[in-house]
């Protein structure tokens, strides 16, 4: 028996652009028949973009999305076939997520994926109905069971698969990245594949979607779970690999259930592949990777063309002007300077410098005036009453109103700069720092912003972010000689905190065991952390970078008076 030739398309589709997402599947579907090979294999829902969420609900999307499938069978004329991730219909309206076979002009066969996931980020038991049946394709000689995403996590259609004489796995996937989520994807499809003795061929998504980014990645593996090829992370890319008789399954066994669907012989006189070994990126250029990809693409699919972001001299606002300027280019990104009575000339030049290294445009307005109309105007009402958070607040916001007066005038997408640890607390002002379109770097803790912008730093071509931005004591400078320790533990401390209770869901009691911390503070933390929920509901969506990301990940209720500690 020859080899297989299978193509790993991974595409970076939008949510919806039915037209593009057929143009970026043709294109595929062209660049895998270049390389005459006999499968090629899409990212799941391809043709309507992942996850589609309620346009599920529109009957006529779903329509669309058919109409899509049927136009791509001519592109597959001449011998490949191609598995294509979209939207089924039954005839009672019951709606699957699934794969087409399409093969020499004709749709084949249709699998309906069978494990719907229902937990984290996923929802998809509120669009689909669970598939009841396995799929055995027999392509010239080889015998190949398909399987979408969860299908493969969740173990059982590959045993059914197996037991049926699969001798390679095909897997549509868009699974979305989070840290160490490559390193726990190939511990677990290297597993399935020596458990069950065949090969395993996983084609996933890439690009952004709103919170969530998709890292590609695809995977060809042997059936002892080595790997063969490594698509690109975080950018799209077409893998192909011949795939020897010896390194997938025997496929002998023709037990268990499976729809054969017999499809034609490979095709000969194939071009020789020089399979270039995948670039491995260290952690935190990953998730700087990451970062910079969910900017892009949140930007651009969403129609604007330039970001605009207040700049303060700290950390997080250097951070996201570096990635914001990396994702969009210098030339699309504005930067505000917005002085007041607490700026420091420190933080103000850093501020300017910043600007400067990274080249982009930087406007500098003082809230000076405003602030001191604003308390002219409030002081007959404030009456006698000391300063307090108010004022302090009211310097956010007034900051707020400016970035978002700039949107409006000039149509620029305002991002934010708040920090995971920020959002978690409360620590953050609500219509003002938290006024914005995007919040880039939402979902990552004080501490990684640092560990972060140093990496900008070494990577170069110069050092955009100062030292002294990196060594001064964190402040919102919205009131004298204030520092962020003032309100909140150090953030070494609080993030450990925070990465316990939120990512890891554990009581005050497990926090506190086999810790050093103060009882009374850890508390403390974790009421920020409820008493927050009404001001996270608010904000504007971020980046997904952790196992659990507030949004979708979490939901909790605002209305709530359960308190960590005080019940039985």
């Amino acid at each position: 028996m020859s080899s297989l030739r299978i193509a790993l398309a991974q595409l970076n589709v939008t949510v919806g652009d039915l037209d593009r997402n057929r143009l970026l599947l043709e294109e595929a579907i062209r660049r895998a028949a270049a390389w005459r090979a006999d499968l090629v294999i899409t990212p799941e829902l391809a043709v309507c973009g992942y996850p589609p969420e309620d346009l599920l609900l529109k009957p006529q999307f779903v329509e669309a999305n058919l109409r899509v499938v049927e136009r791509l069978r001519s592109a597959t004329r001449g011998g490949l076939t191609a598995l294509v991730g979209f939207v089924d219909r039954d005839r009672r309206g019951r709606l699957f997520n699934a794969a087409a076979v399409l093969s020499n002009g004709r749709h084949a066969a249709t699998y309906r994926k069978q494990c719907l996931p229902n937990y984290g980020v996923f929802d998809e038991q509120r669009y689909f109905t669970a598939g009841t049946q396995s799929m055995m394709m027999e392509l010239g000689g080889w015998r190949v069971g398909v399987t979408i995403c969860e299908d493969l996590w969740d173990g059982a259609p590959c045993r059914r698969l197996a037991a049926a004489g699969a001798q390679v796995l095909a897997n549509l996937s868009a699974s979305p990245y989070h840290v160490g989520k490559l390193i726990e994807r190939e511990r677990v499809f290297a597993r399935r594949a020596r458990e069950h003795r065949m090969a395993i061929a996983y084609c996933n998504l890439v690009g952004g979607q709103d919170e969530l980014i998709f890292d590609g990645a695809s995977l060809m593996l042997d059936l002892r779970g080595r790997r063969l090829a490594q698509g690109a992370q975080f950018q799209e890319d077409l893998v192909v690999v011949d795939l020897l008789p010896e390194q997938a399954g025997r496929g002998r066994s023709r037990r268990g259930r499976a729809v054969p669907v017999r499809l034609p012989s490979p095709p000969a006189n194939r071009p020789a592949l020089r399979q270039q070994p995948a670039v491995q990126l260290e952690p935190l250029e990953e998730i700087y990777e990451a970062l910079t990809l969910g900017v892009r693409d949140y930007v651009r699919k969403n129609g604007f063309s330039s970001v605009v972001l207040g700049l303060s001299g700290g950390i997080d606002s250097a951070l996201t002007a570096c990635i914001a300027a990396d994702a969009l280019g210098p030339t699309q990104v504005i930067g505000v300077v917005m002085p007041s009575r607490f700026s420091s000339a420190d933080t103000q030049e850093d501020a300017r410098r910043v600007g400067r290294a990274l080249g982009i445009e930087a406007q500098e307005v003082s809230i000076e005036p405003i602030f001191a109309a604003c308390l002219q105007t409030l002081k007959p009402l404030f009456g006698d009453r000391p300063e307090d958070l108010t004022e302090q607040n009211l310097q956010a916001r007034i900051r707020g109103l400016l970035l978002m007066a700039l949107s409006n005038k000039f149509g620029w997408l305002v991002l934010t700069t708040g920090n995971k640890s920020e959002m978690a607390t409360g620590y953050t002002t609500l219509y003002g720092d938290m006024a914005g379109g995007f919040a880039a770097i939402k979902d990552v803790p004080k501490t990684l912003v640092y560990e972060l912008a140093r990496f900008r730093n070494r990577r170069g071509p110069n050092r955009p972010i100062p030292e002294s931005v990196l060594k001064r004591d964190p402040t919102a400078e919205l009131a004298h000689r204030q520092r962020d320790q003032d309100t909140l533990p150090p953030y070494s401390v609080l993030d450990r905190i925070l990465k316990a209770y939120v990512e890891e869901d554990r009581s005050l009691q497990e926090i506190l065991a086999g810790n050093r911390m103060e009882p009374a503070m850890v508390h403390r933390v974790l009421q920020m952390v409820d008493r927050s929920e009404y001001k996270r509901r608010q904000g504007p969506p971020g980046i997904k970078i952790t196992p659990k990301a507030f949004g979708k990940d979490r939901r909790m209720p605002i209305t709530n008076r359960y308190r960590e500690g005080l019940h039985v």
